[in-house]
């Protein structure tokens, strides 16, 4: 074999081997952000199955908020049906998503409201008790949503990284949206009893 054809093969070896290494790294970076996602959609199915023991714990004590009551529970039944799909996720369902999963917050804020118009719910143990965990749930979807975004800057990084954004094009590995703030998020939210 002459020391041309040599070169040749070693450089092809060589950049087999690079090519290979970068799938595989943007592979990895992309498990990292999907499971990051799936964390999050954990979280917010934590706080949908919290909802009906705190509807049922509230119904006993101010059954005349019927209406609120049945808002959290139309609000949970919406947001539990809209699921996101690393393969096929668009701006337009992470939106529809969060908006779901908005509603839902805001119709427990008013159902929490609730607590300081009936001191009798306000000292119910179970009440205060759900209470508790619907703070720890909220606190663990904004700390998942923080990973996600995370893992999705990490993953983005990389795959638009020259050279590797040749073979994430090449390999369709394309880039990944953000959980954002909802509208009007960054106005504090008025609490009137």
């Amino acid at each position: 074999m002459s020391k041309g054809l040599i070169a040749i093969i070693a450089v092809v070896v060589i950049l087999g081997a690079w090519a290979a290494s970068a799938y595989n790294s943007m592979v990895q970076v992309q498990e990292t952000a999907t499971t990051a996602l799936s964390n999050v959609q954990s979280a917010y199915q934590r706080r949908a199955d919290l909802i009906p023991n705190l509807v049922e714990t509230v119904k006993g004590y101010a059954a005349h908020e019927k209406q609120t009551l049945e808002d959290v529970v139309a609000a949970r039944s919406k947001a539990t049906q809209i699921t996101l799909d690393p393969e096929n996720m668009t701006p337009e369902k992470m939106k529809e998503f969060q908006q779901a999963q908005g509603e839902l917050g805001s119709a427990l804020g008013r159902l929490i409201a609730i607590q300081e118009n009936y001191p009798d719910l306000k000292a119910n143990e179970n009440f205060r008790d759900l209470q508790v965990q619907l703070e720890g749930t909220e606190n663990r979807i904004n700390e998942a949503r923080n990973k996600y975004n995370q893992a999705v800057q990490g993953y983005n990084v990389e795959i638009r990284s020259f050279p590797k954004n040749i073979f994430a094009g090449i390999f369709g590995f394309a880039k990944m949206d953000k959980f954002e703030a909802e509208a009007g998020a960054e106005k504090a939210p008025q609490v009137k009893f």
